[in-house]
């Protein structure tokens, strides 16, 4: 079986004032089709870098290396007119800010049914008519009164859940999901987990998870991989990770992350700075 997702030996750097920055280094990863991958970092860590160059969508930096195959093709090598294709069809992402995701002055409802006629070839009136089932979809009450609106009428929570729906409308082979829960109440994040619980079982999508959090990877994920100053330092199924790290980076995570009834003691982490 094709993975839905390969990286192999993945290498990016940014130009800076300070000369190149090697941003991710030499990192290699593959996600198959239904499973669900949780890549974990700090911040600076390199994640969202790996996010947009999984769709060849980076800005400002260069791929000095390495491969990204999607379903076997290689995203790197494709033309303008077939990413075009791919985004939103093949890939669908969410973004850690649903406020820079949605145009603010296009009813939520319309920024749905566009992906659907692009890609999918539907009616405006078939595509309106699935923009409010995929609101629904998504557990948002009275899903033909929020298509209508704009996303400053709706809460943080709603314009995630929105974003999520545009991101699953035409059922991608994988869904990138950076930092989806950062900035949401414990409620609404808890309910956005158990959403994507969902949608995963129904729809079979890959998913690539990327967060800072512990605690929501191994909620969500099968397997996890740990980055740390742009190298995937430690990788394999969850439970292992868990249990049994081998990095002291990963270890660092697991007990710096709160548990209510663990008995208080000093925190540990590990000298020095990225690069």
């Amino acid at each position: 079986m094709t993975d839905a997702l390969e990286l192999r030996d993945l290498s990016v750097s940014y130009a800076s004032a300070e000369g190149t920055l090697r941003a991710v280094r030499h990192v290699s990863f593959r996600i198959a089709p239904g499973d669900a991958y949780g890549l974990i970092g700090e911040s600076g860590s390199g994640k969202t870098t790996i996010a947009y160059a999984a769709m060849n969508y980076l800005r400002g930096g260069t791929v000095e290396s390495g491969q990204i195959l999607l379903n076997g093709s290689d995203v790197l090598a494709m033309s303008p007119r077939e990413l075009r294709g791919v985004r939103g069809s093949r890939v669908g992402m969410v973004y850690q800010d649903p406020v820079n995701s949605l145009n603010p002055g296009i009813r939520v409802g319309e920024q749905i049914a566009e992906g659907l006629r692009l890609h999918r070839g539907l009616s405006r009136a078939a595509a309106a008519a699935r923009a409010v089932e995929l609101i629904g979809e998504v557990q948002l009450p009275d899903p033909a009164a929020i298509a209508a609106r704009y996303p400053h009428q709706l809460s943080g929570g709603q314009q995630q859940r929105i974003v999520i729906a545009m991101a699953i409308a035409c059922e991608p082979d994988l869904l990138i999901l950076d930092e989806p829960t950062t900035g949401l109440d414990v409620t609404t994040e808890a309910v956005i987990l158990d959403l994507l619980a969902e949608l995963r079982s129904r729809v079979r999508s890959a998913i690539l998870f990327i967060s800072h959090n512990l605690g929501v990877i191994s909620t969500v994920c099968d397997r996890i991989g740990v980055l740390y100053a742009g190298e995937l330092v430690e990788e394999g199924p969850k439970q292992q990770i868990l249990t049994a790290p081998r990095h002291p980076y990963t270890l660092g995570l697991i007990t710096s992350m709160p548990s209510v009834g663990r008995v208080r003691r000093r925190l540990l982490p590990i000298g020095g700075q990225f690069p």
